[in-house]
């Protein structure tokens, strides 16, 4: 399948941008959960971030401060603040995955590329300044009040645009914050990157892709 999309929008945290939370999370907590539970405890923070944006827009150093504290209260463990704020603080320092400048490259000055991501104002540019492309536009929770998955961010997102979903291509690896809604909204193709945060889901995306390296194939360049 080749689709040329008048946008291309992309997840920015764990599709582009190498996310970390996980490796953090791993060190501050190592001598208060057992290592072979680990997984678990992880597992369960990533459920109580995404039911934390599920509602009205929060700051995000407030979504991830209380998606920790919650995982620890259901752990049975002390919650310090230190570890969230660490976190928040560190999320503008983290760079691309190998391969995104690279598959980025070909298509930035072809097809114009757009992140909308569930980052706080104060931190995204960073991040984006680090992925080696030019981007057309950068939109975040912040600006849209509301937080993917749902509906209100991306329709801020087609809003700024002036484009509607069925001429746009949505790239990103989570079916939970992004694929299931855009397929609802029925953009013109849903690109699934496979990160391995998540299951590969059939119905919820038009390709599959392991790496952005492939993505330029993906609009026939």
């Amino acid at each position: 399948m080749t689709f040329r999309p008048k946008y291309i929008s992309f997840d920015c945290y764990g599709t582009l941008t190498r996310f970390h939370m996980s490796d953090m999370a791993r060190e501050f907590f190592k001598d208060l959960i057992p290592a072979e539970k680990m997984d678990d405890f992880l597992v369960d923070w990533a459920r109580y971030r995404l039911d934390e944006v599920l509602g009205n827009w929060q700051p995000y150093q407030d979504v991830i401060a209380n998606s920790v504290e919650r995982t620890c209260k259901k752990w049975g463990i002390p919650f310090d603040v230190a570890f969230p704020t660490a976190v928040y603080e560190a999320v503008p320092t983290w760079g691309p995955h190998a391969d995104v400048p690279g598959g980025l490259s070909p298509i930035g000055d072809k097809i114009p590329l757009v992140i909308l991501s569930n980052a706080s104002n104060s931190q995204i540019q960073s991040n984006v300044d680090k992925l080696g492309a030019p981007f057309h536009a950068v939109y975040t929770a912040e600006m849209a009040q509301a937080y993917k998955p749902r509906m209100q961010a991306f329709e801020y997102m087609f809003d700024q645009l002036g484009c509607g979903p069925e001429e746009m291509m949505h790239v990103s690896s989570s079916f939970r914050y992004d694929h299931n809604t855009a397929k609802d909204l029925r953009f013109g193709c849903q690109v699934f990157v496979g990160r391995g945060h998540e299951p590969s889901s059939p119905f919820y995306r038009d390709i599959e892709i392991p790496h952005i390296g492939c993505l330029p194939a993906v609009v026939g360049l």
